[in-house]
């Protein structure tokens, strides 16, 4: 396995020079980084990176990245791949990577370097183009949303066309005013999410009014804001498309006293006792939690990857039940 005093002879620089560049030292000089950079695309250098555990029969771990553990959707997702990895002898790394995308790379690499026969990631950052160097070594598999900067193995919802579903479930009940109730419209499955709300609308011939759409829901107190301002604007809404679980729980507390009809993108635990029951829109998380780890061990075995498509975008259906009847 190349080390990284390999890379520095390559480079000819020091062991120290080559670590301040694999950690994106901005105090390098350029040169110098190219050299460096160079060397490690030729001799295909990874730290602590071991390729071959799992062909060598020996167990070792998969990790799974989510932005939250305790969320219902992600827990699902990393049990599936928990699942699988044991039934093949494996261990299973879990971590969260939070909301912010800064913790992402750092969280990533610490699992990286932990000799991971593969690893499954739910994405909360921008950019994804350094993971490049490790696709050579560690199957790397995006699940919920796509990545940025990297072409890998993807298994995400179809987000546009599930929510675009729940708004027109609530248009056939009559409803014209519907907000959206959204956390992070910035990922790109809340901005898929967005657009499918806004296209049913607008096949409905209703208008779209940006001011019902209401972001940053993610606990009671954010959810209870959200609808106080909601209410106060005129001609308020008179349902609620939810776009994620989280927000749909948080909604589902807040509403008890004062009921709205409403849909949800997610099941959530609970979601078919509560009175009234809440519709949602079903995306499987354990399904697709089972076919990120068998894309995992697919890819490490690269004769029976070969004709693997990268990208699959998974149905969703609307599981109907009290909330919009109100």
């Amino acid at each position: 396995m190349t080390t990284m005093r390999d890379v520095a002879l390559r480079a000819g620089v020091s062991t120290k020079t080559v670590s301040r560049v694999f950690n994106d030292d901005p105090h390098v000089l350029p040169d110098t980084r190219a050299l460096v950079e160079a060397a490690m695309h030729d001799l295909n250098y990874v730290p602590n990176a071991l390729a071959t555990t799992f062909r060598a029969g020996r167990a070792s771990v998969i990790g799974v990245a989510v932005p939250d553990v305790v969320d219902p959707f992600f827990a699902a997702i990393a049990r599936a791949v928990e699942d699988l990895a044991r039934d093949r002898g494996l261990s299973t790394l879990v971590t969260s990577l939070g909301d912010d995308p800064a913790n992402e790379r750092p969280a990533l690499e610490s699992l990286l370097g932990r000799q991971l026969t593969g690893l499954v990631i739910a994405p909360v950052g921008t950019d994804h183009s350094w993971l490049e160097r490790w696709r050579g070594h560690t199957p790397i598999v995006f699940v919920d949303r796509a990545p940025f900067g990297l072409h890998t193995d993807t298994f995400t919802e179809d987000d546009e066309a599930g929510a675009h579903l729940a708004t027109t479930h609530l248009l056939s009940h009559g409803h014209r005013r519907i907000a959206y109730i959204g956390d992070m419209v910035h990922l790109s499955t809340e901005t898929k999410r967005v657009e499918g709300w806004r296209r049913a609308l607008r096949d409905a011939g209703v208008d779209v009014d940006e001011r019902l759409v209401a972001s940053g829901v993610s606990d009671r107190e954010s959810a209870a804001s959200a609808l106080q301002r909601l209410r106060g604007i005129d001609d308020p809404p008179t349902a609620l498309f939810s776009a994620n679980a989280r927000s749909s729980m948080a909604l589902a507390h807040v509403l008890r006293g004062r009921p709205m009809p409403y849909v949800g993108f997610g099941d959530f635990p609970m979601a078919d006792t509560l009175t009234p029951s809440v519709t949602v829109i079903d995306q499987d998380p354990r399904r697709i939690g089972a076919l990120a780890a068998e894309r995992v061990f697919a890819r490490l075995q690269p004769e029976a990857g070969v004709d693997l498509d990268e990208v699959t975008v998974i149905d969703v259906s609307l599981v109907e039940r009290e909330s919009c009847g109100l």
